[in-house]
Formats: structure tokens, C-alpha cells, sequence
């Protein structure tokens, strides 16, 4: 288990736009293709997540989802990549309640 829950709202905030930070960050990198399209995806409901409502169940399921997406990826072929994907992997298992 890592670090703590994100019960605070904007606590929760800040952490969803660190986990978007970190997958974004990853698009102009030399990544493989497989590991491209999971991250790609989650890239994805990550950036809605930033403009979703701020609802604690609704950040937990999309952070699942995330994780779920981020599990896919073994290696990106790119050490800065494998960084940002398991950085954002925590930032989503915080979210989550993990």
C-alpha cells in the first residue's frame, strides 16, 4: 500500500491534474506503439476527468479505470516514458483509495 487516500477536494483536484500532467507528458516521447494506444486511452479519461464535476465516486472510477489502462503497458521502450506512466499509475491508486 502506498501513500495515504485523497479525501480533500482540492487535494483530489490537484492529484488529477498531476495524473493528466504525467500522461500528457508522454506524447512527444519515443514510445512503443502498443504501449502508445493504453496510454493514449488514458491520457483520455484523464483529460475529462479534469472537467468533470469534482465528485469523490466519480474521480475513484475514472482512476480505476486509469489503473486498468496503465497495467496494460509493460515498457515503453523510453526511460522518461516508463517514469511518467509509473508515476501516474500511483497518482491513480492515491485516487482510488489504493
Amino acid at each position: 500500500m502506498g501513500a495515504s487516500p485523497i479525501e480533500d477536494d482540492d487535494e483530489r483536484r490537484a492529484a488529477v491534474e498531476e495524473l493528466h500532467d504525467h500522461l500528457a507528458a508522454t506524447a512527444e516521447l519515443p514510445i512503443e506503439r502498443a504501449a502508445n494506444r493504453w496510454i493514449g486511452e488514458a491520457e483520455a479519461v484523464a483529460a475529462d476527468l479534469l472537467e468533470a464535476p469534482n465528485d469523490p465516486e466519480l474521480v475513484r472510477k475514472r482512476a480505476t479505470q486509469i489503473a486498468a489502462l496503465l497495467d496494460e503497458v509493460d515498457d515503453t521502450g523510453d526511460s522518461t516514458a516508463n517514469e511518467h506512466v509509473a508515476a501516474a499509475a500511483r497518482v491513480a491508486d492515491r485516487l482510488r483509495g489504493e
